[in-house]
């Protein structure tokens, strides 16, 4: 899934290599996917879009954004696009493709489920874009303790370290995958109650958020998941599906997995409070 180190990632790619590049056309919906998720007017798409000049791109949150002249793309959750430059390569199954006057093209292939959000500039009136671009995050500037602090303090209910984190895009783009090492470099388990957390606490919290995020967004992602090239992040997780039954590179337990909340946990029963 798109998280912030991989909106980050994407975004810089396509800001650097297809600026300056002309859609000539555009597909929506090639392969039919009951998880695919559309914003905006659809059948404007094409008007909006047939013609335009990709003129940069930017993170907002867990989100891609690619801006034309007048329009702005968003990608969010597992709509994840990868950029093919030769057309004999072009996939032959996706849910949203940009095909550019060069014979080269980005194509959106949705794991799992995924968001496509298509906005003249200035009417995007998404809900989920809208929080995602205007709430701070480690990557952005006004993420200062006190406002990581507030957000606990205006949730007025019971959470869970995961809950805090990554439910009700609290942060936008801390998710499931980039929560688990953010608490194993925290020392905090996941179904860690906040309530018995102490300001000292919340401190570790705060320091590891910042650590971890931009750690992973300075190494072009994580492992786990793959660039607008189709290639792998340079951030080596320690808690995910590559590192299950491996020893702790901390304290040499075995890693294990659950399930809590609706999706998969890694932790460390040694290294991590609960």
């Amino acid at each position: 899934m798109l998280e912030l180190p991989e909106s980050y990632t994407i975004a810089n790619q396509i800001k650097e290599h297809l600026t300056g590049k002309i859609i000539s056309y555009i597909e929506v919906l090639q392969t039919p996917h009951k998880f695919a998720f559309f914003s905006g007017e659809r059948d404007k798409y094409e008007e909006y879009l047939e013609g335009q000049t990709i003129t940069g791109a930017v993170f907002q949150g867990g989100m891609v954004q690619i801006d034309t002249e007048d329009c702005m793309i968003v990608l969010n959750d597992g709509a994840y696009p990868k950029y093919y430059d030769d057309r004999k390569k072009f996939p032959k199954r996706h849910q949203f493709a940009i095909h550019f006057d060069d014979e080269t093209g980005i194509f959106v292939s949705i794991q799992m489920y995924g968001g496509i959000t298509i906005f003249p500039k200035g009417a995007c009136t998404d809900g989920y874009y809208i929080s995602s671009s205007t709430k701070p995050n480690p990557l952005t500037d006004g993420f200062t303790f006190d406002y990581f602090k507030s957000l606990y303090t205006k949730a007025g209910k019971k959470l869970s370290a995961k809950a805090f984190l990554a439910t009700q895009q609290r942060i936008p783009g801390l998710g499931n995958g980039v929560l688990q090492d953010i608490l194993w470099d925290a020392g905090i388990d996941p179904r860690f109650p906040m309530q018995e957390a102490s300001e000292e606490d919340f401190h570790v919290l705060y320091d590891s958020a910042n650590k971890i995020i931009k750690e992973m967004a300075e190494k072009g992602g994580r492992d786990t998941e793959r660039d607008l090239f189709g290639q792998k992040g340079n951030y080596v997780t320690q808690l995910s599906k590559n590192s299950l039954s491996e020893p702790c590179i901390r304290c040499g337990y075995e890693i294990h997995k659950t399930n809590y909340m609706g999706g998969t946990i890694y932790f460390c029963e040694h290294c991590q409070r609960r």
